[in-house]
């Protein structure tokens, strides 16, 4: 992480103690918390068997892990009528800092080795079309303009969608 985020407002706040560290490495005591989170960051970590054993350290028995992560459905751009107007998949993922695709529900079990409390799936085949809009080389108001017109259509996406309907990322929550 880049230690400027230290600076954002949110980590002034009293009682707030904001550390940049390594995710493999935590310098925290073992059973120091109730909840660990690991959003959209699983994915960027080369060792992410290091990375999840220092999250289970850390957690106090009946403490859960929260994280979440592109699953087996993403791909960019999804649609491929997109492909001419954004980035490719190996360019998105080398900016992004991607060191793997994603996971399925079934490698987070496996890579985690705890229970799953439960699941949900977001950015669905309908929202899915501004998200990539949003990363296309298109002008910035032209991208503002096609997510402005679209957005009664990701609305209704986002309304409808189910939790365990099919996504390109998964959230989910893990007891210790």
């Amino acid at each position: 992480m880049n230690p400027k985020y230290a600076r954002a407002a949110c980590n002034q706040q009293a009682r707030v103690r904001f550390e940049c560290g390594d995710a493999t490495a935590l310098s925290f005591e073992d059973h120091s918390f109730d909840a660990v989170t690991m959003f959209d960051v699983l994915e960027h970590i080369p060792n992410h068997h290091k990375a999840v054993a220092e999250a289970r350290r850390v957690l106090r028995p009946g403490g859960f892990l929260l994280l979440s992560a592109p699953n087996e459905n993403w791909r960019f751009p999804y649609y491929g009528f997109m492909k001419t107007m954004c980035p490719t998949e190996v360019e998105m993922i080398a900016e992004w800092g991607h060191v793997r695709r994603g996971y399925s529900l079934n490698e987070l079990k496996e890579l985690i080795d705890l229970p799953c409390r439960g699941y949900a799936t977001f950015i669905s085949p309908v929202t899915v079309l501004c998200h990539d809009l949003s990363f296309s080389r298109l002008e910035y108001r032209m991208r503002q303009r096609f997510c402005t017109v679209l957005s009664p259509l990701t609305w209704l996406g986002y309304a409808l969608h189910q939790q365990h309907n099919r996504g390109t990322g998964t959230a989910s929550v893990w007891e210790k």
